[in-house]
């Protein structure tokens, strides 16, 4: 299946390590798209644009971080340990020939500088839909609801919720009964990310991501 259109995306989470960069991945080898991380704040040993580099095919080109921050923190504390100016005009989105997949920081609410610029303003500033990303844990409930009040209050359009972990139907039920999201799918929890895992999800994926 292919798409008669480019698609592009930003992909968000409900908070950190929810598993934003391997959903990233994921989708990128679906669309076969080019994928890239606006902000990266620490790890730059191993950098998210690094994960999926190696989690990907030869079809998904990754693209060069706006800014790389060298501290593992909130990126407006990052960029002042580092002396960086982040401004809401430094982000142009890539020019490229075909899909695109952007990688969000941290959620929706994450300061980019000390002046309040938040990734939703970013969001709003790209101005792309939204593929929100949810891990079950105790509380996740709460914290995907918020994150979908914060998109319907900010009128981002949002392509649709993928799940991150084992099958849990009463938190999945209540939170597309209470968002009104699509459920594009469910990504199950392995010890060991490779691109034989990534490609496999990326086949189940794909229908539901070329569908309006």
């Amino acid at each position: 299946m292919s798409t008669s259109t480019s698609s592009k995306y930003i992909i968000t989470g409900i908070g950190t390590d929810v598993g934003k960069t391997v959903v990233s991945a994921i989708v990128a080898q679906a669309l076969k798209a080019a994928y890239w991380k606006p902000v990266q704040a620490g790890d730059l040993d191993n950098t998210d644009s690094m994960k999926v580099d190696r989690y990907t095919s030869d079809e998904v080109r990754v693209l060069p971080e706006q800014f790389k921050l060298n501290h593992p923190m909130s990126p407006h504390a990052a960029a002042m340990l580092d002396g960086v100016s982040v401004c809401l005009e430094d982000f142009v989105l890539p020019e490229v020939e075909g899909n695109l997949i952007v990688e969000g920081a941290g959620g929706l609410l994450v300061p980019l500088n000390s002046d309040g610029l938040l990734f939703a303003d970013l969001c709003q500033h790209l101005n792309l839909p939204i593929i929100l990303v949810s891990r079950h844990y105790l509380g996740s409930i709460n914290h995907t609801l918020l994150t979908a009040e914060v998109l319907k209050n900010r009128n981002l359009p949002v392509k649709g919720i993928i799940f991150n972990g084992e099958e849990n139907s009463a938190s999945e039920t209540i939170i597309l009964q209470l968002t009104g999201f699509k459920n594009l799918g469910r990504i199950p929890q392995v010890e060991n990310i490779d691109q034989a895992f990534i490609r496999e999800q990326a086949q189940m994926l794909e229908a539901n991501l070329l569908v309006d």
